[in-house]
């Protein structure tokens, strides 16, 4: 599939793919000292992966040092980015 990249040059319109338009954005970022990276995370969407994460929560709320924790995830969940 081919699209219409903006003004080249003199006002030629040249045809680009979208293979050509993702290499030259990463060819720019690569420019500018950065690399990529891949990561695998495990699947939310997983039965075996809810069923753990829930085994794990009622841990957590149940030990001895879950206020604490629960402490520390509030006042770390102020913090914004933006």
């Amino acid at each position: 599939m081919t699209a219409i990249s903006k003004r080249q040059g003199r006002g030629v319109r040249r045809a680009t793919s979208a293979k050509d338009r993702v290499g030259a954005y990463r060819d720019r970022l690569r420019a500018k000292g950065l690399r990529p990276v891949q990561i695998w995370l495990p699947d939310h969407r997983e039965p075996a992966f809810v069923k753990e994460a829930r085994r794990q929560a009622k841990l957590a709320a149940s030990s001895a040092q879950a206020r604490d924790d629960q402490a520390f995830v509030d006042a770390i969940s102020e913090f914004r980015t933006t």
